[in-house]
């Protein structure tokens, strides 16, 4: 067992240990499993946000994006997710606190009512499947290399450590277990960007050497490469986390709305630099100086690189992958927690005659953390592209949910609820046609937009309908 090894075991050992610390407090209630128990303070509410958006698109996302692209393109996914929670700070959280609801669909049913409700988590619900098994294929691209097993195995044994720490622990254990990955990730890579920079002979030199490569002038201007696509991730990361369930469980957990707010602030400037360290990374593994960047994928470009002795001392490394390991458990183990709560709190407990029960509902959340991950494991076998590209799939559909609260709060004359079915339905429809589009190149449309659009699109008609049509037929 070689030291990598054992440096990620280790850091394995002690989030699972934590677990079983906040075992006997989690397992009180429904409400302590699922949120805490409202209790969060500020610093913490805020860390725990950062924690969830700092994950697998965060640093294997980020980095296999620069890799390919030799520029600092993808760094707009940090800087659009923490402008997204800045504005959520000054919108929303308020809001979404005072109501006391658990998810985003408890918020629509308190404006729209049950039908709504229901429609949303079921697009929630597609959105965060997406984004859990994509999430699972990060933690297994870093495990894979490190211990030496194959692809397979190390999805197994991701989803077996995702699954005991969230089930023994709910959200009080995501809580704890965020703080300490969130100082894990921002120390070791860190530390491993530093130790780069300096390799590489300076960001001048590295800019020579990728443009030698074919990289563009100004690579490190994130709109260096298709402005387009750029303003894609921008769009996608500021409207995600508005209706993002993982996002904002936090800040359902805060102990009040003020706290909710200003937690939601501070979350966006711990996200908005992370990613400028992943992507050098990335770019760093691009320049062939510490091994043939023609050998790897994209996808394996951070962990290959911080398991390469030229580059960084083994120990330095291991602890650089373990601050990879804890961003993205920062956020797989939320993302599927995010699943199980609008599972249990939008469908169970709405369409069950023992939803009432808080035993029953405690009793379904900790059966459905087991069975997402059943679900998530052939998914992440089965369905492997490109992770920043895939994860968008679930921006988008969360974008429709933005755009219907942000009317539904500031603009409620101009929403009906027939806009917001047309939105949830025709909205996750026009997703997938643009992705088939693509993959079949009959037109080629950002997901993003096809969300945003037809979205825009879909109210207008459902208050024409609603407003003008029905009402003069009354």
């Amino acid at each position: 067992m070689n030291i990598y090894s054992i440096i990620v075991l280790l850091y394995f050992f002690l989030i699972v240990s934590i677990s079983f610390v906040t075992k006997k407090i989690a397992q009180r209630s429904s409400a302590d499993y699922l949120i805490a128990g409202r209790n969060l303070g500020t610093f913490v509410c805020a860390v725990v946000v950062a924690a969830e958006w700092l994950g697998g698109m965060s640093t294997i996302g980020i980095s296999e994006k620069a890799f390919k692209t030799m520029t600092l393109q993808p760094i707009l996914y940090n800087f659009a997710t923490a402008t997204g929670m800045i504005i959520i700070g000054f919108t929303v959280a308020y809001h979404y606190r005072t109501r006391n609801v658990h998810t985003v669909s408890e918020m629509l049913k308190s404006i729209f009512g049950d039908q709504i409700a229901a429609i949303s988590a079921f697009a929630f619900l597609i959105a965060y499947i997406v984004l859990s098994y994509v999430q699972l294929q990060t933690c297994a691209s870093v495990i894979s290399p490190i211990l030496k097993i194959d692809w397979t195995l190390s999805v197994i044994i991701s989803a077996v450590i995702i699954t005991l720490y969230t089930y023994v622990g709910g959200m009080y254990a995501l809580t704890i277990t965020g703080i300490v990955h969130l100082v894990a990730m921002y120390f070791g890579l860190g530390l491993a960007t530093i130790i780069g920079i300096y390799k590489v002979g300076g960001f001048a030199n590295l800019h020579n050497t990728l443009q030698s490569f074919g990289a563009p002038t100004n690579l490190y201007n994130p709109f260096s490469g298709n402005v387009s696509a750029a303003f894609s991730l921008l769009l996608g990361g500021v409207l995600g986390g508005m209706a993002g369930q993982a996002s904002i469980q936090p800040i359902f957990s805060a102990k009040d709305p003020q706290t909710a707010k200003k937690a939601a602030v501070l979350s966006g400037i711990i996200v908005a630099p992370f990613g400028i360290m992943t992507g050098l990374l990335g770019l760093m593994a691009r320049t062939g100086k510490f091994f043939d960047p023609s050998t790897i994928k994209g996808n394996e470009a951070l962990g290959t690189i911080l398991t390469t002795p030229s580059f960084i001392n083994p120990i330095l490394g291991g602890i650089a992958l373990a601050g990879v390991i804890a961003a993205i458990l920062s956020t797989v183990g939320p993302v599927n927690f995010a699943v199980v709560t609008i599972a249990t709190k939008d469908i169970y407990q709405n369409f069950s005659k023992k939803g009432k029960d808080d035993s029953k509902i405690l009793e379904t959340a900790k059966n459905l953390v087991v069975l997402i991950n059943l679900i998530t494991i052939p998914l992440a076998l089965l369905l492997r592209n490109a992770i920043l590209d895939t994860a968008y799939i679930s921006y988008a559909i969360r974008g429709i949910g933005a755009i219907v609260i942000i009317f539904a709060l500031y603009f409620k004359g101009l929403i009906t609820k027939t806009g917001v079915k047309l939105s949830f339905i025709g909205g996750v429809v026009v997703i997938f046609l643009c992705l088939l589009g693509k993959q079949m190149k009959w037109f080629d449309i950002d997901k993003t937009y096809g969300a945003i659009v037809s979205t825009l699109i879909f109210i207008a008609i459902g208050y024409i309908w609603d407003k003008l049509i029905m009402k003069k037929s009354e």
